[in-house]
């Protein structure tokens, strides 16, 4: 019996599991300091490059001088002022042009795999440093075990809180949600990994499950069948293929998951490690339900008025609708953003929300009688209202061009607006880069490069657009808007707007990618059939060219950074491939240090591009 108390008492004082306990609890805050210094990091650098960008514009404005004195080329002249410039651009090269293809759905840009590296060494260093216990045994399973679950347990807030659409990570560092949503699905994915570990490492230990209550293992074992069909379902396949399967899917399987990871971890009291995920998903969900109410206010009265709030859907074509609805004045969006709509008559589930470009900018001149509304005459929608161009597939956009179809309207509610666009105010020369329905983003921001120059808001001389579509015919979904942009642009502004016919053949309805022009390349094109009376129309303006065939952006892009010796930037939005040959063309040596120190522009790339990552 002396034998058992000693046994006992060297068992309580085992210095094994004094630093278990200790290294178990610690790590996971050592882990979350390194976020939040890398985190602080990244809003330090977005501050900075807010208040060199406010700084650079009031310089530029106040030595503008004529507004017409175009663009200037560069001179040649190597000059050391421009360090800071050559810095900042090569560090943009680097970061996110140059990227990495991972089979033939995922392109990873260097930043992204940096950071995806450098989460899962962080995580598996505190994982496995300092496992040796007493006696000298590397990597005791005792050790690293119980610590892998309590590290990923700590994440599970992190994760949480990059897959909201309302996050305070993209407020604090100017990143937009959707481009945090990789990070969101890199590190749950690394979270599962490690939970895996955890799992694993207590087969070993089965013979003490019985010290638990009889819920502690089979719960904590729904958890991980419930994240495995989640990362499973979360592949990109499974998602652009059957994306309402997964968003179903996600919200079981997320739920399961956070329930039984709180009743697992509950009985070690590290419970305080998966509620706040609760806290997070319902704050994100009561802010949108709070926008919804207020943006659409007038459903929710008893009032004949709720009536204007439902949307006009035309079909442009078999596969194109404009989604056309009005909505308060307190509705405020800048060009590029997206919102949420949510069609009770139209989805599977009434809650159902689907996001989608808004294809109009919120203009502030004008009213509904004055001259300016005249002005606009068909194209009034793109500047007044709501307009999405929605590519119809399968599922919700096949539902809704059959509404279409029948020339009903339809009530939608509106959430939104989301994402950070880029100011383009303080760029002399704008060039746009779209593929088939990528017209949503740079029609928008065409109409507001124009606006905001006519309203002296913007520095930019010279816009570029360059798209590229399968079918003249294509050309009537904007050409009323593009037509009235032209006529209300100053005449100091140089418009240039380069339309790309790929194809004037029908293609089959099945052949549904067609329609994302996901091929770039160099070389002749199929010349398109009888062209739409839109395009006779645009012909009369001298800014529009109509080519057949492919864009050879590496050749256009090039083009336009040697005429220029300021600011440029190039915003993209279309399928993989346009945004591969855009990035692949603003590599060095167009932004090479050594043309920046001799007068090139300074050149920015913003990339909206289709698919998941």
């Amino acid at each position: 019996m002396d034998a058992t108390l000693f046994a006992r008492a060297a068992k309580v004082v085992s210095p094994d599991k004094a630093l278990r306990v200790a290294r178990a609890k610690g790590y996971p805050n050592e882990v979350w300091w390194l976020i939040a210094c890398f985190v602080g990091m990244i809003t330090v650098f977005q501050l900075g490059s807010w208040l060199v960008s406010t700084l650079f514009r009031l310089k530029k404005s106040s030595s503008a001088g004529d507004a017409e004195a175009g663009i200037s080329q560069a001179n040649g002249r190597f000059s050391l002022r421009r360090i800071p410039e050559a810095i900042v651009n090569t560090y943009r090269v680097l970061a996110f042009r140059w990227t990495i293809q991972v089979g033939s759905s995922y392109t990873l840009n260097l930043a992204e795999v940096v950071v995806t590296f450098g989460y899962i060494i962080a995580l598996f260093v505190w994982e496995f440093i300092n496992t040796t216990d007493a006696e000298g045994v590397k990597y005791d399973l005792s050790y690293w075990g119980n610590r892998a679950g309590t590290i990923a347990a700590s994440q599970f807030p992190l994760v949480t809180a990059l897959g909201t659409k309302n996050n305070v990570i993209a407020y604090i560092t100017g990143i937009s949600y959707d481009k945090l949503n990789y990070v969101h699905r890199m590190t749950a994915r690394v979270v599962f990994a490690l939970l895996w570990v955890h799992s694993g490492n207590k087969v070993p230990y089965s013979s003490v499950w019985s010290n638990y209550p009889f819920f502690f293992i089979p719960v904590g074992l729904l958890a991980m069948v419930a994240f495995t069909i989640l990362c499973i379902v979360s592949l990109r396949p499974i998602r652009s293929n059957a994306y309402e399967i997964f968003f179903v899917m996600h919200f079981l399987m997320v739920l399961i998951l956070l329930l039984g990871a709180y009743f697992h971890t509950r009985e070690e009291k590290m419970g305080y490690y998966i509620w706040p995920s609760f806290l997070v998903w319902a704050l994100d969900r009561f802010i949108r339900v709070v926008r919804v109410v207020v943006f659409n206010h007038l459903y929710f009265s008893w009032t004949e008025k709720k009536a204007q709030l439902d949307a006009t859907v035309e079909l442009l074509s078999p596969h194109f609708v404009r989604l056309r609805l009005s909505r308060p004045p307190h509705f405020h969006w800048s060009a590029g953003q997206t919102a949420y709509i949510i069609m009770p008559t139209v989805s599977t589930l009434p809650t159902e929300a689907h996001p989608f470009t808004i294809a109009s900018i919120e203009s502030q001149e004008g009213g509904p009688d004055t001259s300016e509304e005249k002005k606009l005459g068909d194209s009034a929608p793109y500047w007044r209202e709501l307009v999405f161009l929605i590519n119809v597939r399968e599922g919700f956009t096949k539902r809704l061009a059959n509404t279409a179809r029948k020339g009903e309207r339809v009530k939608v509610l509106i959430d939104g607006p989301y994402g950070f666009t880029p100011n383009l105010d303080n760029d002399d020369t704008v060039v746009l880069v779209a593929g088939g329905s990528g017209v949503s983003y740079t029609l928008s921001t065409f109409l507001s490069v124009v606006n905001n120059v006519r309203a002296g808001k913007s520095v930019c001389r010279k816009v570029v657009w360059i798209w590229a579509i399968r079918d003249a015919s294509h050309i009537d979904w904007v050409s009323r808007a593009l037509t009235q942009a032209l006529e209300l642009a100053p005449g100091y502004l140089s418009v240039n707007i380069w339309i790309y016919i790929t194809s004037g053949e029908p293609l089959p309805v099945t052949n549904q990618q067609a329609y994302d022009d996901d091929s770039v390349h160099n070389g002749p094109g199929s010349n398109s059939g009888e062209k739409s009376t839109a395009v006779v129309s645009l012909l009369d303006y001298s800014a529009i060219q109509l080519n057949s065939g492919r864009p050879d952006l590496h050749a256009l892009l090039r083009d336009e950074v040697a005429q220029n010796s300021r600011t440029m930037s190039v915003t993209v939005c279309g399928s993989q491939a346009i945004a591969r040959a855009c990035r692949s063309a603003l590599r060095f040596p167009v932004s090479s240090p050594k043309n920046i120190l001799k007068g090139g522009p300074n050149v920015k790339l913003h990339v909206e591009s289709f698919g998941y990552a």
